[in-house]
């Protein structure tokens, strides 16, 4: 912000009598707060049941982020990609970004989709996915897409009637499916061609976010209203309807053995439901457990805790 702005923006009277008020201010007698100094607590979360659980000792977090959504997994490059949003105001900001981060928790490259604008439009993007070269992530009503390599933008895909897109996975064609959180509540189908169409709505869906695809083929969804865990097929019909330990949820991941991993941004915890046995909770407390992802070189959970501007990593 240059001073010209701040010139054009406030007449010299506005700017005057700002500058008399903060001499007067800094003028007063220091003064007693209204209420008892409050220093913050360690990491932790208040779990379903309301009791505040600290951060499981299995969990390292580390920070340089602002308001990470989401993340993805680079194999190629051994790399975790974090989506970055921007300063939320009118929507005009245009200053999301995207960091690569090393596997330990480290910074690669604090913004490495997003250092210069260039043609560059991305706002603020939330889920995020990778396939065949490409890195998809959901950006205020638009599938976006950038080549892995270079970071260059490749395609911004408009999706009509949309209002918040959060979650997104895609198949090895190019086929995104991305979920709409707010109502309508339901999943998107975008095609390697760019065709929009619902591919699902209503009931299992209870406000879906996280979005992944299992060894299978089919789809897999979680809710935030509830702990359902709802898989379709490509055909859009629910095959299979699991429950992770907690609601809320945020993220979902799938590793090749079928088992799924449920990150609850609501209540901090993290689900396991291997095929065909019941959730267990192998982590918790971690707070605004948002959309992970799985890091299959080094075998880990990573996962980006929103307004805590940190990524939590969990080895398995």
């Amino acid at each position: 912000m240059t001073a010209n702005y701040l010139l054009d923006k406030f007449s010299h009277s506005t700017i005057a009598s700002a500058g008399l008020l903060l001499i007067s201010y800094l003028a007063l007698p220091t003064v007693a707060y209204g209420q008892e100094f409050r220093a913050g607590e360690p990491i932790g979360a208040v779990n379903e049941a309301g009791v505040r659980v600290p951060m499981s000792s299995n969990v390292k977090v580390y920070g340089s982020f602002h308001f990470s959504e989401s993340c993805t997994f680079d194999p190629a490059t051994n790399l975790i990609l974090a989506m970055n949003t921007g300063e939320r105001g009118d929507g005009t900001e245009n200053d999301g970004f995207v960091s690569r981060i090393n596997p330990d928790g480290s910074v690669h490259t604090p913004k490495w989709i997003g250092v210069t604008r260039d043609g560059l439009e991305l706002h603020h993007p939330l889920g995020s996915a990778v396939s065949n070269g490409v890195l998809y992530t959901v950006d205020v009503g638009y599938v976006r897409s950038f080549d892995l390599a270079t970071g260059r933008p490749l395609k911004s895909v408009a999706v009509p009637g949309s209002t918040i897109l959060n979650g997104i996975a895609v198949d090895d064609d190019g086929t995104a499916y991305v979920s709409n959180t707010r109502d309508p509540e339901l999943i998107y189908k975008i095609t390697a061609d760019d065709e929009v169409s619902i591919f699902a709505e209503g009931a299992p869906l209870a406000v879906p976010n996280g979005v992944a695809l299992d060894p299978d083929g089919n789809i897999v969804v979680v809710n935030i209203a509830d702990n359902a865990v709802i898989s379709y097929s490509p055909d859009g019909e629910v095959v299979r309807v699991e429950n992770a330990v907690e609601g809320g949820n945020d993220g979902v991941v799938v590793l090749d053995d079928g088992t799924k991993y449920v990150s609850s941004v609501r209540f901090g915890s993290v689900s396991r439901i291997r095929p065909g046995e019941e959730a267990e909770i192998i982590a918790s407390g971690i707070p605004s457990a948002a959309s992970m992802c799985y890091d299959s070189v080094q075998n880990q959970l990573v996962i980006p805790m929103n307004p805590n501007y940190s990524l939590a990593f969990i080895p398995l």
